[in-house]
């Protein structure tokens, strides 16, 4: 694949970013794409390696080196066909996946990686500029309808496979705009709005059908569905927020991540009245708890806010700067990671446990009182917190957002309603493989994406939509044609 010698002959070339100054003054992308002369270039440095282990790092099973040599020979048509076959919409996987792609790449051995997020992103693009990107309407309906739970990106996934053959598909939103997570739950500057816009066109062209404010289990019984529809697929996340019970928690200024996210892309997409529950940060001591993803996305916001401080904290230790290949490749390794966002402006700190939100006399979070631990392992190799003796400090902060992650999908409601089982992370239970795959133990129920496999990526999230789909269609029609 690729030029032969390319890996020997190009350096690595990467996307580069606005300058912080700048981008942090709105909530626009601020990705600077390569040229279709220096993607090309970087399509070469696909080595002919054997086995593609990019393939195994790919939740999707993107065709990678395919497309990696296409671009490379100047073929973005064919790049894209080979791209979209795998990957409903790889127009947000290319820029909010993190690439564990790139972690499997042969060439990341020594630490140079094939471009391959950027070379996915820029093939989706160039497919949407020069028209190539059309509706894909079945040429026969099949007359079976299918009701989908959650339009996120499972949902969304599994409703254009599952119109793209026929079916009847309905897509069930309890929000006011369509998209889950990727709507409200990803900051803007990640993944600009209009993109989704443009795939949600698409897919009503191919007859999928949308309803918004629609909240299955309260405003809508969930049984109704069982009763209308001839499957009904759950892909409602996992959106019960893991909570952070200790004194002073019911103080004003203490958010979940998601609110906090939600309410401001809310006002940057112009919902109306959005303004009136905005949550912000302006000149405000920001203390954000939890070091993942979601994090990183509430200091971005706070910072675009026009925070006065901002300080992150993590309970684990600091991981390592860099991981040892010979032990995790190609796995995806544990080490650290920095954001575009925690690159704008914020204070990291690791081992650090929150014992108290402190009340200004108020009502209102004034600070946090803190204690420093260590992680030591026990005689069962399990490992375990310890505080440490005298170690206790305050924070200063009057807005905090606890972005410490998802336990599992909101129980009260639907599935109560459905009494679906669940197994023992509170998930909705289901399997992957053979003909129960991704079947609930309710008859034409079935469940994909977080609320089945519990908190997760986004591509994963479309990598199980993709073989749910396969399954309801198999279960109504007899067979199915569709990918797995």
């Amino acid at each position: 694949m690729g030029k032969p010698t390319g890996f020997k002959e190009i350096p690595r070339q990467e996307r580069s970013y606005a300058p912080v100054a700048d981008r942090i003054r709105h909530f626009d992308e601020f990705v600077i794409p390569l040229s279709d002369e220096q993607l090309s270039a970087q399509g070469a440095r696909c080595m002919d390696c054997g086995i593609p282990f990019c393939h195994q790092g790919c939740p999707v099973n993107n065709l990678i080196p395919d497309w990696n040599d296409l671009v490379y020979t100047g073929d973005w048509r064919e790049a894209l066909e080979m791209l979209h076959s795998t990957n409903n919409f790889p127009e947000v996987t290319g820029r909010i996946c993190p690439a564990p792609c790139q972690e499997s790449c042969t060439l990341n051995i020594t630490d140079e990686p094939v471009t391959i997020k950027s070379i996915e992103c820029a093939i989706v693009d160039k497919g949407w500029e020069m028209g190539w990107i059309k509706p894909q309407v079945a040429a026969h309906k099949t007359g079976k309808r299918i009701a989908v739970v959650g339009s996120g990106p499972a949902g969304l996934a599994a409703a254009q496979q599952l119109a793209r053959v026929g079916h009847h598909v309905v897509v069930y939103e309890r929000q006011d705009r369509i998209g889950g997570l990727l709507r409200y739950g990803i900051p803007d500057f990640k993944l600009n709005k209009k993109l989704l816009d443009r795939r949600i066109a698409q897919m009503r062209a191919e007859g999928v059908e949308f309803h918004i404010n629609r909240h299955i289990g309260v405003d809508i019984p969930a049984r109704q569905l069982i009763d209308e529809f001839d499957a009904v697929l759950l892909a409602g996340g996992s959106e019960q927020p893991r909570d952070l019970p200790v004194p002073g928690r019911d103080l004003e200024g203490v958010h979940f991540a998601m609110d906090f996210l939600r309410a401001n892309s809310k006002v940057v997409q112009g919902v109306p009245g959005a303004e009136e529950y905005l949550i912000s940060a302006k000149d405000k001591d920001v203390v954000v708890i939890g070091g993942g993803d979601t994090g990183s996305d509430c200091i971005g916001t706070s910072v675009r806010h026009g925070a006065r401080s901002i300080t992150q904290i993590e309970i684990m230790d600091r991981p390592p700067e860099k991981e040892d290949k010979d032990l995790v490749w190609p796995d995806w390794p544990h080490k650290l990671r920095t954001s575009t966002s925690q690159e704008e402006g914020c204070e990291r700190m690791w081992n650090v446990l929150t014992k108290e939100f402190l009340d200004d006399g108020n009502g209102h979070v004034r600070g946090l009182r803190c204690v420093k631990v260590r992680w030591e392992r026990d005689e069962q190799g399990r490992m375990q917190m310890h505080e440490i003796e005298g170690s206790e400090f305050e924070l200063k902060a009057d807005l905090v957002t606890l972005a410490m992650g998802f336990v599992h999908p909101v129980h009260e409601g639907m599935l109560e309603e459905l009494g679906v089982a669940l197994d023992a992370r509170g998930n909705v239970r289901g399997g992957t493989e053979g003909r129960d795959a991704y079947r609930t133990s309710i008859d034409g129920v079935f469940a994909a994406g977080d609320m089945r496999r519990g908190q997760s990526l986004v591509v994963w999230a479309i990598r199980e939509g993709r073989p749910a789909a396969a399954a309801i269609d198999e279960y109504l029609m007899g067979r199915t044609d569709l990918p797995r």
